[in-house]
């Protein structure tokens, strides 16, 4: 899947001060994404609140991006859960003919075994025409989907071309590299080590950060696909306490502040997420103003 290297970005959904669904602020981000080097995008992901949109509104974006994008760029689209048969249902109802693959995440609270997961993955290749990204994001449920679970879905199903890896795991990183078909694309889910995971011979990067800062991102990436480790390296370290800076008071609050500092769109969450805090905010302010006059 040639269309998955490089730099993905999980996009935000702006909201308005009355946090109503701002069309207009989204498609600025995107406009903004693709002017700036990035190589894909990822609609209605975490970043993107999917868990606090209605049905409606997860439409409303969807179209939004899709008119927005106008063919200039892989659209990827997340559909996961902890309910298998509702996931299933969901792609075999909805009109995928815009995305080029599904970004579908390891269940969530439930806690299924290492069986469980091959099994929920299992069925939802089985059911899916479309390419498969699975996603693993222990930190936020609360299970690991290990590398041995991973290479078996990537043996068996010829759907399931990709993992988003977001254990912070460079160890893992690297066995899921190393045991996974040479085809099957191994995609950091970390900002802070998309480059040493593709300097190990990972696929590119999944992003947060990369929304923000579009086109030094995506240059570090290249860079690193392309092998050239100090001039990848020096844009990492410009960029990593960034990186520090959008995670430290929860995700997408601090990637939300960015881009409205950066005039894209307002910082407005739904709970239970809040904005940043003030010291946080001024920290992001000082950083684009050296970084990103």
């Amino acid at each position: 899947m040639k269309a998955l290297i490089g730099t993905g970005v999980a996009l935000i959904t702006p909201f308005t001060k009355d946090l109503e669904v701002d069309v207009d602020g989204l498609k600025r981000v995107v406009d903004f994404n693709i002017e700036n080097g990035i190589d894909y995008l990822v609609v209605l992901g975490t970043t993107g609140e999917s868990a606090t949109l209605s049905s409606e509104e997860k439409e409303l974006v969807v179209n939004t991006v899709i008119k927005a994008n106008n063919g200039r760029l892989p659209l990827v689209l997340g559909i996961g859960g902890n309910n298998t048969t509702a996931i299933i249902e969901e792609i075999k109802s909805r009109d995928l003919s815009a995305f080029t693959a599904i970004l579908s995440v390891s269940p969530m609270y439930n806690k299924p075994s290492q069986e469980g997961i091959y099994q929920h993955f299992a069925a939802i290749a089985k059911a899916s025409e479309k390419p498969i990204i699975l996603y693993n994001v222990p930190g936020r449920t609360a299970s690991n989907m290990l590398p041995e679970t991973v290479i078996r879905l990537a043996n068996d199903f010829d759907t399931i071309v990709a993992i988003k890896e977001a254990a912070g795991d460079m160890v893992q990183a690297m066995r899921l590299i190393d045991g996974c078909p040479e085809e099957f694309l191994v995609i950091s889910g970390d900002d802070m080590i998309a480059l040493p995971m593709i300097l190990a011979g990972g696929a590119g990067v999944i992003s947060v950060i990369g929304q923000g800062l579009p086109a030094d991102f995506s240059e570090m990436v290249r860079q690193g696909l392309a092998k050239n480790v100090a001039n990848a390296y020096d844009l990492h370290y410009k960029i990593a306490p960034s990186i520090d800076y959008i995670f430290a008071e929860g995700n997408p609050s601090g990637i939300k502040c960015m881009l409205h500092q950066l005039k894209l769109c307002d910082a407005s969450v739904r709970l239970p997420l809040v904005g940043v805090s003030k010291p946080l905010q001024e920290k992001i302010v000082r950083y684009l103003d050296i970084h990103q006059p």
